[in-house]
């Protein structure tokens, strides 16, 4: 009986040995790599498709409530793991006192429906002035630790900010303090870049790059028809953080010299100062420059997808929804449809 008692003694302890080692071992394969481990627990979008990673600016879900809570939804149900994220709701999630902008009514009206009020231009600028009067006092002494929680949060669903986009803070008339703040903003953000208008005044540009090189954070400079070969390279030659946010279908609504060759010739050309692009399907402008449904206009998207696979740059490929959204529909299906129509070409 003795026999027998020690050995089950034995096979017991052996038992626990090994459940305690198993256990332990996977302790420490936790902490090394807690990147793995999580993933076993939750699995987020994922729309980086054969190393190419589709994101989109949040600015494509401008006809809908807006809060960031909302945009890391819309986000999620699009698909999309990475995006370009836009100035007001950030700064509203970190206690700007101006708070969010309304959503923009960028939808048709369906039968009978009545048409809803769409605010001008000018209407918004003056608006947007209004607004960045009243917040400059808060950016220049704003806190980054709601932007961490910002970031946290999004990561935390398994969302990345590559861009931020706070033009308010990175023009002409910004001081110092708010070009610091958006600097500072971007990196407690985890973006590698800030975006902004391509300036008119060089001197500008010139200023921003300075602040670009003081922060490490890259100043991604957008164009829209203005988009030639040759538009950037004052930026460029200013700082080695002045570089390009490239904008695909204004590329080509700009027409002239501006062709399907000239853009592919571009990206290679200059894909070392290539922060992000814009993806959007536009007429070309002997067709109209109307935004059309992906697929219906004149932008070479399945060229521009092709060469970002086989070359291998790390340049985001940013969905920018700007074609009218169908009565039936909305901002959210809509930047889905785009994003399942990139990653149909990465994947074909």
């Amino acid at each position: 009986m003795s026999n027998r008692k020690n050995k089950i003694e034995n096979n017991s302890r052996r038992k626990f040995l090994y459940q305690s080692s198993m256990a332990s071992l996977g302790l420490v394969l936790m902490g090394k790599n807690k990147l793995v481990a999580n993933s076993l627990l939750y699995s987020g979008p994922n729309s980086k498709i054969k190393g190419v990673q589709i994101g989109c600016i949040t600015y494509s879900f401008r006809s809908m409530p807006g809060s960031a809570e909302q945009l890391l939804q819309y986000c999620k149900d699009a698909g999309i793991s990475a995006i370009e994220l836009m100035g007001d709701p950030a700064e509203a999630f970190a206690g700007s006192p101006v708070g969010l902008m309304p959503p923009m009514n960028f939808r048709p009206p369906a039968a009978n429906e009545p048409a809803k009020p769409r605010m001008s231009g000018e209407e918004f600028m003056k608006a947007m002035e209004e607004r960045n009067a009243k917040a400059r006092a808060w950016r220049e002494t704003a806190s980054m630790d709601k932007f961490v929680e910002l970031r946290k949060m999004f990561n935390e669903a398994g969302i990345t900010i590559y861009a931020f986009k706070p033009d308010a803070a990175l023009g002409e008339k910004s001081t110092d303090a708010e070009i610091d703040y958006a600097m500072k903003a971007a990196k407690a953000l985890g973006a590698s870049s800030v975006n902004v208008e391509l300036p008119t005044n060089m001197a500008h540009s010139k200023r921003l790059g300075e602040f670009g090189l003081k922060h490490k954070v890259y100043v991604g400079y957008h164009a829209h028809t203005q988009a030639t070969d040759t538009a950037w390279d004052t930026a460029l030659s200013q700082s080695p953080y002045n570089a390009i946010n490239l904008d695909c279908g204004h590329y080509i609504a700009a027409g002239g010299a501006n062709t399907k060759e000239t853009l592919l010739a571009f990206i290679e050309t200059k894909h070392d100062r290539i922060t992000s692009m814009h993806i959007k399907d536009r007429k070309s402008k002997t067709n109209g420059t109307t935004n059309m449904p992906w697929g219906q206009g004149d932008t070479p998207l399945k060229e521009i997808l092709t060469l970002l696979k086989t070359k291998k740059y790390k340049i985001p490929a940013t969905i920018e929804l700007e074609y009218d959204i169908p009565a039936d529909s909305d901002a959210v299906q809509e930047t889905k449809k785009c994003f399942e129509f990139a990653k149909a070409i990465l994947e074909g």
